[in-house]
């Protein structure tokens, strides 16, 4: 799945200003491509079939499907593809890492920790 221009991404947060930041953010990466977008877990399974993302890069807390119930389902039906759960929430590292993300970042982290996340899951 990994493209030869790099990774692409799937940016999964409820927030529309969350995800606007970090897609420009993101378009400053020439190495990731941005396929997409989702506002909860529900959601960002669908747009995984259809967009094929070599990494997700979700929220822990949404509603509909949080991102720890989307991270179990994602890594169960596409192992290859890498979740990185991004959260304003420290406290849920454990239980990221045990629902099987591949990555945990706390939002607010340097661009270059997110961007070097995203490149070596």
């Amino acid at each position: 799945m990994k493209t030869v221009s790099g990774r692409r991404v799937l940016i999964v947060d409820d927030r529309s200003q969350t995800r606007e930041g970090l897609k420009a953010l993101l378009a400053t990466a020439p190495q990731v491509q941005v396929v997409g977008e989702a506002a909860d877990g529900r959601e960002a399974i669908h747009l995984l079939e259809v967009r094929q993302p070599d990494v997700v890069l979700m929220d822990a807390s949404m509603p509909v499907m949080d991102g720890l119930e989307a991270a179990r389902l994602i890594k169960a039906q596409w192992p290859a593809v890498r979740v990185i759960i991004l959260t304003i929430h420290p406290g849920l590292r454990a239980e990221a890492l045990a629902a099987g993300a591949d990555a945990f970042l706390v939002k607010g982290c340097p661009a270059g920790e997110l961007l070097a996340a995203i490149m070596e899951c």
